[in-house]
Order: C-alpha cells, then sequence, then structure tokens
C-alpha cells in the first residue's frame, strides 16, 4: 500500500464490491474527504513527472496485465520500472478517477472507457504539461494508459519534407483541399499536424479550428486565431464539429481523426466548398489511405466519394517512428503530391499505379517509404535491418540495399 489513507479507505470498501460499484464508492469516499483525493493525485503527478523525466511517451498501469508494476514506452521500448511504488488496484482507481470530472466519470462508469486530456504543473513558474489518457477496465479492474504530449514543437523544415511539399501544406500557396497525415498508433501524426498548425499560425492571417478527441497541444494564436473544440467538452462529434465549423468563418479546419463514413464525407464536403482541411488516419501507406477511404462507404456510393477524393486531395503523408543508430526513433515517411495523372488514376480505379507515380515523383516532392528509408540508411542514421522491417514493400527494399553493397 503507498497511499496513506488506503486503511481506512478499505474499511468502507465491503469485499464482495467488484468493478464499477466498487469504482462509485471509491469516488464518493475520495470526493468527500479532499485531502485524500489530493494524495491521491500527487501521486499521479509525480508518476507523470518521471515520464516526462526519462522522456517516455507513454505510461500504462493498473489491472493484472500490469503485474502491480508501472510501464513506460522510452524510444519505442515498453517495459516496467523499479523507481516507482508498488500500487492497490484501489489506489490505482483512487488515483484516476482524482483527475476526472463529474462527467467524465459518468462516461467511464456507463461506457466502461473515457478519452481525456488532463495539464499537470511540476513546478512553480511552469506551463502544464500537457498528457492524453484514455481510462477503462480490465478484467472489471480500473486500468489507464497515459500518452504525454510534447511541447515542444518541431519546426515542419526539421521533419524532412522536401519544400514543394512544404508549400502545399501552408495556406499562403495553396487555399483548399485535403491533406492526409497517416500512420498506426504512436507514429508521430499529431506532432506532425501540430506542426503544420504552428506553421501556417505564424505565415498566416486567418482563423483556424482545430478539432480534436481529445485536444492535445494548445496553440497561442499569433498570425492566426486558433480555436480548440474538444470531443464531450465543446462539441458532440466530429462530423458535428466540422458542420459547425462551416458556420465560424474557418480558413483551416483540423479534424483528429476521420473514423467513420459520416466524418469522412463531411471532411471532403468542407474542402468542396474552399476550405483547406487536415486531418489523419491509421492506415500505414498512401496507397492503404486511398483504399481506406472509398472502402468505408457502400458500394453504391464509392463512385461518388471517389471522384469527390480525386478533386479534393492534395497531399498525404504516410509516417512511422523507427528505431535508429542513437537509440532513440526517426521519421520514416512516404509522400503524395497529387496531380493531375493521379487524380486521373483515382478516378479510373488504378490505385494501384500510384505507387510508381510516387516513385517517379521526386521533382514534386514525393517519395516511397522504401526511398526514405534507403535514405536513412545511407546518412548511417538506421541499419539496414531496420529498414526492411519497417518497409511496406520488402522486395523493393531489398532491391534498394542491394545496389547500396
Amino acid at each position: 500500500m503507498s497511499l496513506s489513507f488506503t486503511p481506512e479507505m478499505l474499511v468502507g470498501l465491503p469485499e464482495y464490491l467488484t468493478g464499477t460499484s466498487r469504482f462509485q464508492n471509491i469516488n464518493k469516499i475520495i470526493t468527500y474527504n479532499a485531502v485524500w483525493r489530493k494524495e491521491a493525485y500527487d501521486h499521479l503527478s509525480k508518476l507523470l513527472k518521471y515520464m516526462r523525466e526519462i522522456n517516455a511517451s507513454d505510461m500504462d498501469f493498473g489491472g493484472p496485465g500490469a503485474n502491480k508494476r508501472i510501464w513506460y514506452r522510452v524510444y519505442g521500448k515498453k517495459s516496467p520500472t523499479n523507481d516507482m511504488p508498488h500500487y492497490t488496484n484501489d489506489e490505482i482507481t483512487a488515483m484516476l478517477l482524482s483527475v476526472l470530472s463529474d462527467e467524465q466519470k459518468l462516461t467511464l462508469f456507463k461506457s466502461k472507457n473515457v478519452d481525456i486530456s488532463i495539464g499537470v504543473v511540476f513546478e512553480d513558474d511552469e506551463m502544464p504539461s500537457r498528457f492524453r489518457s484514455d481510462i477503462y477496465y480490465e478484467s472489471n479492474i480500473m486500468v489507464a494508459n497515459f500518452r504525454r504530449i510534447s511541447q515542444e514543437l518541431f519546426k515542419i523544415e526539421s521533419l524532412g519534407f522536401p519544400e514543394p511539399i512544404i508549400k502545399r501544406l501552408d495556406l499562403n500557396y495553396e487555399k483548399s483541399g485535403l491533406i492526409l497525415v497517416t500512420g498506426i498508433t504512436g507514429s508521430g501524426k499529431s506532432c506532425t499536424l501540430d506542426s503544420i498548425v504552428d506553421m501556417n499560425n505564424h505565415n498566416n492571417e486567418s482563423h483556424i479550428i482545430i478539432i480534436g478527441n481529445p485536444i492535445e497541444y494548445i496553440h497561442k494564436s499569433d498570425k492566426c486565431i486558433i480555436r480548440h473544440r474538444e470531443l464531450g467538452e465543446d462539441v458532440l462529434g466530429f462530423k458535428e464539429g466540422v458542420i459547425q465549423a462551416l458556420r465560424q468563418d474557418p480558413d483551416i479546419i483540423v479534424v483528429g481523426e476521420m473514423r467513420d463514413p459520416e466524418t469522412i464525407a463531411t471532411v471532403i464536403e468542407a474542402t468542396d466548398s474552399g476550405h483547406k482541411c487536415f486531418t489523419t488516419l491509421h492506415t500505414s501507406s498512401v496507397v492503404d489511405s486511398i483504399h481506406r477511404i472509398i472502402g468505408e462507404f457502400l458500394p453504391r456510393e464509392q463512385e461518388r466519394i471517389r471522384l469527390r477524393l480525386a478533386d479534393t486531395l492534395k497531399v498525404i503523408i504516410s509516417q512511422k517512428l523507427v528505431p535508429n543508430k542513437k537509440g532513440k526513433l526517426s521519421l520514416a515517411k512516404e509522400i503524395l503530391s497529387v496531380n493531375a495523372s493521379v487524380r486521373a488514376a483515382i478516378r479510373s480505379q488504378n490505385i494501384g499505379e500510384i505507387y510508381q507515380m510516387i516513385t517517379e515523383g521526386k521533382k514534386l516532392g514525393m517519395m516511397t517509404l522504401e526511398q526514405d528509408l534507403l535514405n536513412l540508411c545511407k546518412t548511417n542514421t538506421i541499419t539496414k535491418e531496420t529498414a526492411m522491417n519497417f518497409s511496406n514493400n520488402r522486395k523493393r527494399m531489398e532491391q534498394f540495399l542491394a545496389y547500396t553493397e
């Protein structure tokens, strides 16, 4: 037991209580005792502060899977730490409930899952460190993942995007269209989006509306006025957020994720109306992203969506974070810049031809993932084995690497 009030708390918790009933009782106990709630919060704060100190991207704890330990992901590898106390399941429940609002608790108890974002001040006169969390049930026990939101933005130039692509991301050069940032969970999509927003914030006099679940990085308005709207707090859903944004005089709409056909259709409609839209998808390549969007719709609707996508799509950035020789992570990316040939391929259902167009599109700023992995090998950033392991087209990657030997 690591919380001082745990013995007293257990007095009010009959052993037969499990699951939501037990969580609700713990909530009542810490709600009526502000000192206990603060202690629970302070313990969670220490875990999060340690996360920042070791430069971890994620923290997991609670439930049988964690085996009474705190797990941190550092540079892609997740492992338990011996530097933190062991907490009981009831203590972890108290810690997690200490950061939830009454409305978030109701969502958690009803849906057995809740997504939140929080800001924690670790030192006086310091800006809050922000974290995104998913709190959920495992084996009827409350557990959580916390993801650290970097407070340091990457300059767009530092991400290795070619100049023609940076221009297409800039409202000053292209006023409308759909830009996708894709990749698996933990591939840095949100960081890339924030870098793009930051560039536009300092380059253009305009209005940016960000719709997130949850909101991660908080941008300070510079040349742009930036509105942050969080699902559940400020807006009901991504679709509703985009529809409402069209009545709020935006220049750029940023949608945290396109999860369903309704949101996809609404985002494409927003680009049709002359807005610039940035959003993300959980896909691992450019071609997969196009197939995914079209495949989300019923067969009778796919022709219409394909034609609208061909007209509105401007850029797809598909990225991965790969381990480098310094024991950290490097960004590897695949980039499509849509031109007349790409539009024709989408319209005529020849999407498979787009990979070759990317291969030959260097002058337009395009690159395949395999080409970028090869560049990382040539600069001695990653090993050939890493390039093979993270490539989407292993046969093409083998050919590239063979030419370098």
